[in-house]
């Protein structure tokens, strides 16, 4: 004689069949709200595949910037080690370590001024596929937000324009004026808003992980002779990120302690999450 089961077995069988697909899906990452948009703009580039363009000041022109990401650095976290094989294949070699100085959009104590009269001329000679913007911490003493905010959504307009995917990076936080350099960040992240392209939040992070000791300037820093030296994430000039040679790789202890390897993990996420959704992803 056939057996079946009892209708409350097959009800539980089915519901846990149910529910694991259900959960299944649950682990399926959403696009962000900024992936549409900027397929849109890449229909429109006409460059080579793989540019990568990071326009700024001292803070990007900087070796200590993105140029450590060469090769394999040490103890990363797991998304950190995806973002990185991804962007390493994509990208070409020379934007590690060449695509750096006034030629290609970084200087030291420049404003968004200087990119709002450079950028034409930036992206007409290299025109990259996707470029990093990160200006505001010279702007703090010599721009009104305003106008801060009017050349910022310009140069982007003049990217986007282009076909090149942007990144808008937030400035990190300024000792002593901690309340104007939040205020030039929130308006960062009104621009990425408002322009629907990705947004890498170096400001934020930096609070997140030394919310009380962020800033090298604090007493308790004050023995520390190389500026630079500083186990926080801002130096002790208080502006620029830190690099301590005792924290060069991207543990989490380093991640807290290393200013400049902070940003370079938050730069390769986003550039990771510009690839995924993307690049690589265009129907």
């Amino acid at each position: 004689m056939k057996r079946t089961l009892p209708i409350t077995a097959f009800v539980v069988l089915f519901s846990i069949a149910f529910l694991g697909r259900a959960a299944d899906h649950s682990k399926v990452k959403e696009a962000p709200a900024w992936a549409g948009p900027m397929k849109k703009v890449h229909a429109r580039f006409t460059g080579t595949k793989g540019t990568f363009a990071c326009f700024g000041d001292s803070i990007t022109v900087t070796m200590a910037f993105w140029s450590p990401l060469a090769g394999q650095p040490k103890n990363m976290p797991d998304d950190m080690t995806k973002a990185h094989k991804l962007v390493a294949d994509h990208m070409k070699p020379d934007c590690w370590s060449k695509w750096k100085g006034a030629a290609f959009g970084s200087q030291g104590s420049m404003t968004i001024r200087w990119a709002h009269e450079n950028v034409d001329g930036w992206l007409k000679k290299h025109n990259p596929e996707v470029a990093l913007i990160m200006f505001g911490t010279n702007d703090l003493g010599q721009l009104k937000i305003d106008e801060y905010d009017k050349k910022t959504r310009e140069v982007v307009d003049k990217c986007l324009a282009n076909g090149t995917v942007v990144i808008l990076s937030t400035i990190p936080p300024f000792s002593g004026r901690f309340e104007k350099s939040k205020e030039f960040a929130e308006t960062v992240r009104k621009i990425a808003r408002d322009k629907q392209v990705p947004l890498s939040d170096y400001f934020a992070e930096v609070v997140k992980r030394r919310p009380d000791d962020w800033d090298g300037r604090l007493p308790k820093f004050k023995d520390v002779k190389d500026v630079y030296q500083v186990p926080t994430l801002i130096s002790g000039d208080g502006v620029h990120p830190s690099n301590p040679r005792m924290f060069q790789d991207y543990s989490e202890d380093a991640l807290r302690s290393n200013g400049y390897g902070l940003r370079n993990y938050l730069t390769v996420i986003a550039y990771a999450d510009v690839i995924r959704h993307v690049l690589k992803s265009e129907k």
